[in-house]
């Protein structure tokens, strides 16, 4: 199964992340198959930034987000989108 989840990088107590998605069976910080996005939590206010496009393109293609990301897929108004753009796909 493929999913969007978060990779953490940067150094040692200074967390920031990488919106990824990847094989449900990889590590963590692992190998990915395509980054879409990065989210650093240490900015005042938090940076938050992803390429919606592909956000869109892997949850029309199945890819399911993770609990944490799928928080900030909604803060952004992709989740929103999706629903939106798969209710009007079912309408035509």
């Amino acid at each position: 199964m493929v999913k969007i989840r978060l990779r953490r990088v940067g150094a040692k107590n200074q967390p920031s992340y990488r919106l990824v998605v990847a094989d449900s069976r990889a590590p963590r910080d692992g190998a990915y198959i395509e980054a879409i996005g990065f989210y650093n939590p240490r900015t005042e206010p938090e940076t938050l930034q992803v390429n919606e496009e592909r956000a869109l393109y892997w949850l029309s293609v199945g890819a399911q987000p993770s609990e944490s990301a799928a928080r900030l897929l909604e803060r952004t108004g992709i989740l929103a989108k999706f629903a939106q753009m798969k209710s009007g796909q079912a309408n035509s």
